[in-house]
């Protein structure tokens, strides 16, 4: 998925990676631009399902876990990193 100056990729296994233009909407925990695909680990205990970029914001929907409910993930201009709702 793309946004406005950044990209998200998911894997097969569920893993979600970032690159581009860094304001907290890489899901890092920093504001620092990433040249190449780097994981976001905030989500490493989890199984994402789907990943959406927006113009300065990023999204990721998680399946399983105890309850076995979907959770959506939401991260932008948080330099903390994803915050799920």
């Amino acid at each position: 998925s793309a946004g406005a100056a950044h990209s998200l990729a998911l894997t097969a296994g569920g893993e979600v990676w970032s690159w581009g233009n860094g304001s907290g909407q890489l899901g890092h925990g920093d504001e620092q631009h990433q040249l190449l695909p780097k994981k976001v680990e905030a989500y490493a205990d989890q199984r994402v399902v789907a990943v959406s970029a927006g113009g300065d914001h990023s999204l990721a929907l998680t399946a399983g876990g105890r309850r076995r409910r979907l959770e959506l993930g939401l991260w932008s201009l948080w330099p903390a990193g994803p915050r799920r709702r």
